[in-house]
């Protein structure tokens, strides 16, 4: 009877594990963060930031060089950020949709507070509305997707208004929309600088007799502002007691809005 020869077992080839390489990838990511956070660094400033030892720092910095992700100054030893980081960046931004960024933060404000979230962009000197979310209950705003506001009466356009340069104050018509609507300059400048200070605007029943609203701007990855969000209901509701109790829940909800369109926290 023929002899039955076993096949040897495969070596198993030496492999990284996995873990080990998952730490050294967030570790790299934190190299790649520190640069980007404080500009150009020295090999010695990163290693102390990060913690690691210098030689450290040249292992998991290589691959990131390699990408262009980090650029070392041949002179120096210096890090910065190299121009991949650059094409990243654009590639990001070129994939954004500001509706679509803003779409799960406007849905969990409306479920937060039980009032219309409306979301704006800017056209001097109006506001248009590019998105709403809806109360659960049976009063509706009036607002329409696509209609316009202008800036000096609503929250929204006020939360823009704030961070333009003077000029664009000083170029609008204050024209009144209800008995309460701001149509002095100066005592619109005094209220914008107030909302610079508390981080969002109120319109208290400015646009419409019969509502109020609470607005907070958005910006953008070179902190400018590019919109507004803001949660609006009828006076009975959105008293002026609970304004105080929106601002800060709104003003939460745009910035992280705002950091998603790639702002710095403010």
């Amino acid at each position: 009877m023929p002899c039955c020869i076993l096949p040897r077992p495969l070596r198993r080839v030496a492999t990284v594990p996995e873990r080990n390489q998952s730490a050294s990838l967030r570790r790299a990511l934190t190299v790649l963060e520190h640069v980007r956070d404080h500009g150009t660094l020295s090999l010695s400033q990163l290693a102390e930031a990060v913690g690691v030892s210098k030689s450290t720092v040249l292992r998991l910095a290589a691959p990131l060089v390699e990408a262009r992700l980090l650029d070392r100054d041949p002179g120096t030893g210096a890090y910065r950020l190299g121009h991949g980081a650059l094409r990243l960046g654009q590639s990001y931004l070129a994939t954004l949709d500001l509706r679509s960024v803003a779409a799960e933060e406007c849905r969990r404000l409306m479920e937060e507070v039980g009032e219309t979230v409306h979301l704006v962009v800017h056209d001097h000197p109006h506001v248009v509305y590019v998105d709403k979310v809806e109360n659960r209950t049976n009063v509706h705003m009036a607002s329409r997707i696509g209609s316009r506001a202008p800036m000096h009466s609503t929250a929204v356009g006020k939360a823009v208004l704030a961070w333009q340069p003077e000029e664009a104050l000083a170029g609008l018509t204050l024209e009144p929309r209800t008995r309460h609507t701001i149509t002095d300059q100066e005592r619109l400048r005094t209220e914008l600088a107030q909302v610079r200070r508390r981080g969002y605007a109120v319109d208290d029943r400015e646009n419409e007799p019969e509502v109020r609203c609470v607005g907070a701007p958005i910006f953008n990855h070179l902190d400018a502002v590019v919109a507004a969000v803001s949660v609006s209901g009828l006076g009975s509701r959105v008293t002026a007691a609970r304004v105080r109790e929106l601002g800060p829940l709104v003003a939460r909800a745009a910035a992280r809005i705002s950091g998603r369109l790639g702002a710095s926290a403010r």
